[in-house]
């Protein structure tokens, strides 16, 4: 019986106030948030230096498999 009390409590407390908020109404003349240059400039440094670090990884496991011996990469 507490358990469902608990769910009914947590229902009323957490549930039912956020079905009742609206948003502002959309206005038609006010254009959406803009994508322009910072965001693509972020994307591209994203892009670089998730390369950078494959390229640095490539590059430690070379050379860890090199100083292993492996006859394959000399």
């Amino acid at each position: 019986m507490s358990l469902l009390i608990r769910i009914v409590f947590l229902f009323f407390v957490y549930i039912l106030p956020v079905a009742s908020i609206m948003a502002q109404p959309n206005n038609p003349g006010d254009p959406d948030v803009p994508i322009d240059g910072g965001a693509s400039l972020l994307a591209a440094a994203g892009v670089g230096y998730g390369a950078k670090k494959i390229r640095d990884y490539m590059k430690a496991k070379k050379q860890k498999e090199s100083e292993a011996g492996n006859p394959e990469l000399d």
